[in-house]
């Protein structure tokens, strides 16, 4: 059996649908979707096609020469150029009074304590009475020893052996009058030393008398003054910075605390180095200043001389292994690993005392991240960083 025969169609009898019909806006659609198809594909392209390899971003600094100062610097602390103790020069005895305290501007001679007089005092008074007495004695044997004098020699009513009983009498009594009045100077002398007096002028560093307390010749002192308020830093020097410093050589100081700097001078440089530490000590004297307080801590610089050397940031200098080195930017945008030895920070950057020229472009930050001979792009198109 034979399938049936479709029917033909008359297509000449079907209307053309829109969209098949040529025209305008066939033309139009035709280039819209044209120009999608365009852009997808650029877009694919781009994100799936071979790119440009994406180079780490670096600045860099051409340092050239800089000049800046050879310093030497220590630490230590402010300390008395002259450290006075003060204690008890007599017997002794209790604390009375404490009249002055630690800081305090002092004069020679004046009262800083005073001690008990109880048993010292009583004993002056009997003296200086004795000392009266002994006067009126003596006074009143040399006058009868000159009127027996006169009647001897006028009258002849005395004898002889009157007259040098009465002369001896009136020695005797001037003798005991000397030795009174030695036994008085003795005496007062211990009641001036009940009271604890400052030597010269100065400043009281430190006070540890009490009321109430119990001292003799053989106590720890009561005081501590620096004389005439004179003070110093006393400073620790590295071994090999020594010889690089100078009697009378300018240093600044400053002080923990204190805003202000301090100018000072090499007084004393150390004749020996601790074998341990391998430093000696320097004194470095300074002005007077109640700032300056002994026991203060204190930094010194001294400029030694001059150089002129390349000068890179602190963040440029890297280490490993074989030692200290920067990362240099060659012709070709590839940084090279290059070996240097540094000197101390300065104001504009650490001294480079090898290994640099100063025409280099030197790898001022980020260095650590890039690998030597890795290329990079230069920030700011090529320009070197200040």
């Amino acid at each position: 059996m034979t399938d049936p025969i479709p029917p033909r169609i008359e297509f000449d009898s079907v209307e053309t649908p829109w969209f098949l019909k040529k025209g305008p806006l066939l033309t139009a659609a035709g280039t819209f979707v044209a120009v999608a198809v365009l852009i997808i594909a650029w877009r694919h392209a781009r994100n799936h096609g071979p790119q440009a390899p994406d180079l780490p971003l670096v600045s860099v600094r051409v340092p050239g020469q800089s000049s800046y100062d050879l310093t030497v610097h220590f630490t230590g602390a402010i300390i008395a150029r002259y450290d006075v103790p003060i204690g008890v020069e007599g017997e002794g005895g209790r604390v009375l009074a404490v009249l002055v305290e630690a800081g305090d501007v002092v004069r020679k001679g004046q009262v800083l304590a005073k001690l008990n007089t109880s048993v010292i005092a009583p004993q002056v008074a009997s003296l200086r009475a004795a000392v009266e007495q002994a006067r009126a004695d003596a006074e009143l044997a040399t006058a009868d020893y000159q009127r027996a004098q006169k009647i001897a020699d006028s009258v002849g009513a005395l004898s002889k052996e009157e007259v040098e009983r009465r002369r001896t009498l009136a020695s005797t009594t001037a003798a005991r009058v000397r030795t009174a009045e030695a036994q008085l100077a003795e005496a007062e002398a211990r009641l001036r030393r009940t009271d604890i007096v400052a030597p010269e002028d100065g400043r009281v560093l430190t006070r540890s008398a009490e009321i109430g307390q119990a001292v003799t010749a053989g106590s720890p002192a009561l005081f501590r003054m620096a004389r005439g308020g004179e003070v110093e830093m006393k400073a620790l020097v590295a071994e090999q910075d020594l010889p690089r410093l100078a009697v009378e050589q300018n240093v600044t100081v400053t002080v923990t605390g204190v805003a202000q700097s301090f100018a000072g001078k090499v007084r004393l440089l150390g004749a020996v180095i601790d074998p341990q530490t391998r430093l000696a000590e320097v004194r470095i004297s300074l002005p007077k200043d109640p700032q300056l307080r002994p026991g203060a801590f204190a930094r010194g610089t001294a400029v030694v001389g001059h150089d002129e050397r390349p000068l890179v940031p602190q963040t440029a200098l890297l280490s490993d292994d074989r030692g200290s080195f920067v990362l240099v930017v060659g012709a070709d945008d590839h940084v090279m690993r290059r070996g240097v030895r540094y000197g101390d920070a300065q104001p504009g950057g650490v001294a480079i005392l090898e290994g640099l020229t100063g025409d280099e472009r030197v790898v001022a930050t980020a260095g650590a991240f890039l690998k030597d001979g890795e290329q990079v792009r230069i920030a700011g198109g090529g320009k070197t960083s200040p």
